[in-house]
């Protein structure tokens, strides 16, 4: 029983550690990121769903390209 409380202490304090060096780690810039808004994407090629190359001029159309990216889909 001793040892039981002795392993439970040391995994609290070793949590409550990380859990307060974790708090007092800056948050990064995301503003800075990426293209902002309204600037050029750079060029790049990725494979579509039938494992075709394709690049953002192979997408646009007559009035250009929306893309959007969402980081937090539920699927």
């Amino acid at each position: 029983m001793k040892l039981a409380r002795i392993v439970t202490l040391t995994l609290a304090l070793a949590f409550a550690a990380a859990a307060t060096a974790a708090a007092q780690a800056p948050l990064p810039d995301v503003d800075r990121f990426g293209p902002q808004v309204g600037e050029t994407v750079p060029s790049f090629s990725l494979a579509d769903q039938n494992g075709e190359a394709r690049d953002l001029q192979s997408l646009m159309g007559p009035n250009g390209l929306m893309l959007v990216f969402s980081r937090s889909a539920d699927w």
